[in-house]
């Protein structure tokens, strides 16, 4: 990393040195979890010495349709917030794979559990990371005993900050237990997604996907796999998934701008297909990585150089 590297954050409006960014314990969104965040990836490539945000303007749509979900109020748009990430990249001169988190909050000091007529404010912060679960591996996995929130109790299809404690609760129990991650399970008992990843399982060579009906959050990076897998004449079909599926699965792998693509070796302690990764799977792997480096010609428009 060179030395010019700086550890800022956007806070406030302005970028300001990362350890100024900091909020009063008052907070409304500290006390209720009234917030709505996002999750970005940047990969530096070292070849093209650029690096590269995967899908910004996609995830800063995502984000205010949350806001708007959520009754957040902003003046931002996908454009500037994604204007002001690239600058802030740009001051901070990371040469390295990073993680975005932007995040639209009530930040009004105040109780009062509620959306409406609450000041609001964005902030983003910049991690350095690489994988954030094995993706070489192969994952170890269990059903839930916590099941997916509805879309009735709080919206799957925003990024609330409060619904994480369902996400948060099912990686604890599957951790603990002494497996990489937690599947859950809808409230009809169908699969839905994992703590923080869609999830795609293979059988008879067709890949399938639970439908948004099953209280999944509408992934980005689930979509381009959607896009990524028409690439390579795979079929895709979108339903409901059963438990006893999983088990006899091909091949199953999970997405999300976090978790990327990684495959997963077994379920409740059953073994996947041969307990290898599938050549689905490792082909979308090797496509996926190809294209957030900016080296798939055919998907280059998804992927933002901050130099």
């Amino acid at each position: 990393m060179s030395d010019n590297t700086k550890d800022l954050s956007y806070f406030e409006g302005k970028i300001v040195p990362a350890s100024e960014a900091k909020l009063s314990v008052q907070t409304h969104a500290f006390q209720y979890g009234t917030a709505v965040f996002g999750g970005i990836r940047g990969y530096y490539n070292t070849d093209l010495k650029n690096l590269f945000v995967f899908r910004i303007k996609d995830h800063f749509t995502r984000l205010i349709q949350s806001t708007r979900i959520m009754q957040l109020n902003t003046s931002r748009t996908p454009d500037e917030l994604a204007d002001i990430t690239l600058d802030l990249l740009k001051q901070c001169a990371y040469k390295q794979n990073v993680y975005i988190r932007p995040i639209i909050y009530t930040s009004s000091l105040q109780l009062s559990p509620r959306f409406h007529d609450v000041k609001t404010d964005v902030a983003i912060y910049v991690l350095k990371l690489d994988d954030y679960l094995d993706t070489t591996n192969g994952l170890t996995t269990c059903i839930s005993s916590w099941r997916r929130i509805d879309d009735t109790m709080i919206p799957t299809m925003s990024k609330a900050s409060g619904g994480y404690v369902n996400s948060a609760l099912a990686k604890s129990e599957a951790v603990q237990n002494g497996f990489d991650e937690a599947i859950f399970l809808d409230s009809k008992g169908y699969v839905s997604e994992g703590s923080a990843e869609n999830i795609f399982i293979v059988r008879r060579n067709k890949i399938i996907t639970p439908s948004l009906d099953s209280s999944i959050l509408e992934g980005i990076t689930r979509r381009t796999i959607f896009d990524l897998a028409k690439f390579c004449n795979f079929e895709i079909e979108v339903r409901n998934i059963t438990r006893s599926e999983l088990y006899v699965a091909d091949e199953i792998f999970f997405s999300g701008t976090g978790v990327q693509v990684a495959w997963v070796k077994s379920v409740d302690r059953r073994i996947i297909g041969d307990g290898n990764i599938g050549p689905i799977s490792k082909k979308l792997q090797e496509v996926y990585f190809n294209t957030v480096k900016g080296n798939q010609k055919e998907f280059k428009d998804w992927c933002y150089p901050v130099y």
